[in-house]
């Protein structure tokens, strides 16, 4: 059965980070061709993963000139771009007080004008074709309040409430938008913010003077499990889907995502 993906071209930014990784290899296991964007040069090796192939590219996703360039080159190599899934992201920590104009510019550069310019430039030209899908991987934390995360929450709310207009914008041209939030996953994002072999069981746990719950499923996610999630929003098996914001962790937000 073909769910939408298989034969289709997808674009995906921050494909070499943990959770970009993981969508890139679920995509392409599907039979879909997927253009893996990163600003650095992911893993030399192209080719097929699964029945799809995955060919690399390198792209600022903050820079909309090179973003239009980038969508072009990707379209002249590999034809139209079915699916577009944003999974560019960064993380500067620190309580308000402490986080430079660096810090917060970084985060807003890449968690909300990267998915204003990367999403823009794929409609352009997913609407004289009338169909698509754009999934936007955001964070529970765009949702529920985090000590130390100020920047990386704005970010990400900006990014989730972006993507969910564009979806209204775009429903008559029959093109889905879509959010994933994650909570805690197994990523080096998450992994830069661990100093000791404690900290994997106190994100379960939770944190009482963090104001954080703990996760409900006792575990944190692993990127594969985002991954499948993103796929489930790109296929026909989520056709009648658009404007909503996924929560995939663990029911660490307590639904309020």
């Amino acid at each position: 059965m073909n769910s939408g993906i298989e034969g289709t071209v997808a674009l995906v930014t921050g494909a070499s980070g943990g959770i970009g990784t993981a969508v890139v290899r679920a995509i392409a296991e599907r039979g879909g061709d997927v253009a893996a964007v990163d600003v650095s040069a992911g893993p030399k090796s192209a080719g097929p993963v699964g029945a799809g192939k995955v060919r690399r590219y390198v792209a600022d996703v903050t820079d909309s000139a090179a973003v239009d360039e980038l969508v072009d080159q990707v379209e002249r190599d590999l034809g139209p771009i079915g699916h577009l899934v944003n999974a560019a992201g960064v993380l500067r920590t620190g309580h308000v007080v402490d986080l430079s104009d660096a810090d917060w510019d970084v985060m807003l550069s890449v968690n909300a004008f990267g998915v204003f310019h990367v999403s823009r430039a794929v409609a352009r030209r997913m609407i004289p074709r009338r169909g698509g899908t754009i999934v936007t991987v955001t964070s529970n934390a765009a949702s529920v309040p985090r000590i130390g995360m100020t920047g990386y929450a704005a970010s990400k709310a900006a990014a989730t409430q972006f993507t969910r207009s564009l979806g209204l914008e775009l429903a008559g041209f029959g093109i889905r938008c879509n959010v994933i939030a994650p909570g805690s996953t197994d990523t080096p994002m998450l992994r830069s913010l661990w100093s000791s072999d404690s900290d994997r069981a106190a994100t379960i746990d939770g944190s009482p003077d963090g104001y954080r719950a703990g996760i409900p499923l006792r575990k944190v996610a692993t990127p594969r499990d985002i991954a499948n999630a993103v796929v489930f929003l790109l296929s026909d098996e989520a056709g009648h889907i658009t404007l909503e914001s996924l929560c995939v962790d663990g029911g660490a937000a307590l639904g309020a995502v």
